[in-house]
């Protein structure tokens, strides 16, 4: 563990400090050789993104629109597709 005074702390730059950290775990910062701070790098968890799941979905809206399921978008998009893509063609 790399030890550090105060009046160090206060005169070095913190690039350098941040940069002594991601090689040691932590500093311990002193004054009159007594311990009274510790700096620790932080090292956050990855977390692995939760599949999306249709029928968890489905349970979800049904919960938040009171049981009222909305109707499929699927159709309207399909004609608004079908219309598209006979303007862009003919």
């Amino acid at each position: 563990m790399k030890t550090i005074t105060l009046s160090e702390l206060r005169r070095q730059r913190w690039s350098e400090i941040e940069a002594t950290l991601s090689q040691e775990e932590e500093i311990l910062i002193t004054r009159d050789s007594k311990p009274v701070a510790k700096l620790v790098r932080v090292i956050e968890p990855v977390r692995k993104r939760k599949r999306w799941d249709p029928e968890e979905h489905k349970r979800w809206l049904k919960k938040v629109w009171r049981g009222k399921m909305m109707p499929s978008s699927d159709a309207a998009l399909a004609r608004a597709r079908a219309d598209r893509w006979e303007k862009e063609s003919g």
